[in-house]
């Protein structure tokens, strides 16, 4: 004869208290393109490219990757950093 557990309504609860602060949790990732920010900052853009400052200037001059300029920081956006990662992969 096969064995049962038997979940009560209160184990439903519980699970669910559980799983929620789970999913609050700061390191708890759902989903990373959910996370990825829209805007990046030089630093990241040289990190994820893997390039020197010199390199991401000389993109910006020659037009290979474009940026707005607010204040004195310069900002790229994510979707065209795909786009050069993905024209360098083909």
């Amino acid at each position: 004869m096969a064995e049962f557990d038997l979940i009560t309504k209160e184990d439903l609860e519980k699970f669910k208290v559980e799983l929620f602060a789970e999913l609050k949790r700061p390191s708890y990732k759902l989903n990373k393109r959910e996370e990825q920010k829209e805007w990046l900052k030089s630093y990241e853009v040289r990190s994820i490219l893997n390039i020197s400052a010199g390199t991401l200037a000389t993109f910006r001059r020659n037009g290979t990757l474009r940026f707005s300029k607010i204040g004195g920081l310069l900002y790229y956006k994510h979707d065209e950093i795909v786009k050069l990662l993905e024209g360098a992969s083909s």
